[in-house]
C-alpha cells in the first residue's frame, strides 16, 4: 500500500470539495481549484475527510495513488492558506522594484526587465532585494519562481544572482595561479 496515498487529507474549515469523474474541485476562502484525477482512482469525502482509494495493486495504479492523493491535498492547502515563494537579489545595484502588478528587476542588464505574473499569481516586493510570489496553485507559484530566478541564475564564482531563500551558495574558487 502507497504510505502517502493511504493518508487521509483532512479539510480545514470553510474548504468544500466536489468530485466528478476525472475531476476534483476544490473551494475555500483563498480561491477555487480543478484538480484532474485518473478517473480511476477512487475519491471518498466523509466526516471531514477525503481519502483516494486504488482499484488494484496494478504497478500504474500504485503510481496514479500517490500522485492523486497530493494533487488534491496540494489544491486544499493552496485554496485554505496560500502558497509563497520567496526569491534574494544578490549584487551590488542589483534590485527589483513593483510596478503595478509586474515587478521590474535591475539585473546587470543594460535595461530593466519587467515581469507580468500570470493569472492568479501576485507579486510583492518588501524589500528591494526580496521577491515574494504568492498564489493557490503550489505548481504555478514554484513555475514562476523557476522563471525569475532563470533571469539571472546564481553565479558560481561572484555570489551574484537570483537566490531562493534558504538556497544553499556554492562558490568555487577563482583561479589556483592567479595573481593578485
Amino acid at each position: 500500500m502507497s504510505r502517502i496515498g493511504k493518508m487521509p487529507i483532512p479539510l480545514p474549515k470553510g474548504v468544500t470539495v466536489e468530485v466528478a469523474p476525472g475531476l476534483v474541485k476544490v473551494k475555500g476562502p483563498k480561491g477555487e481549484l480543478s484538480v484532474p484525477v485518473s478517473p480511476e482512482m477512487k475519491i471518498a469525502v466523509e466526516n471531514g475527510v477525503i481519502r483516494v482509494e486504488r482499484p488494484s495493486d496494478d504497478r500504474r495504479h500504485k503510481s496514479l495513488h500517490g500522485l492523486t492523493r497530493t494533487l488534491i491535498a496540494n489544491a486544499v492547502k493552496g485554496v485554505a492558506e496560500g502558497y509563497v515563494k520567496e526569491l534574494l537579489i544578490k549584487g551590488i545595484g542589483y534590485r527589483a522594484r513593483l510596478v503595478g502588478r509586474a515587478v521590474e528587476l535591475s539585473v546587470g542588464f543594460s535595461h530593466p526587465v519587467v515581469v507580468e505574473p500570470p493569472e492568479g499569481i501576485t507579486f510583492e516586493v518588501p524589500e528591494p532585494t526580496k521577491i515574494r510570489i504568492l498564489g493557490i496553485d503550489k505548481q504555478k507559484v514554484g513555475q514562476v519562481a523557476a522563471n525569475l530566478r532563470a533571469i539571472k541564475k546564481p553565479s558560481a564564482y561572484h555570489e551574484k544572482g537570483i537566490y531562493y531563500a534558504g538556497e544553499p551558495i556554492r562558490l568555487k574558487p577563482g583561479k589556483a595561479g592567479a595573481k593578485k
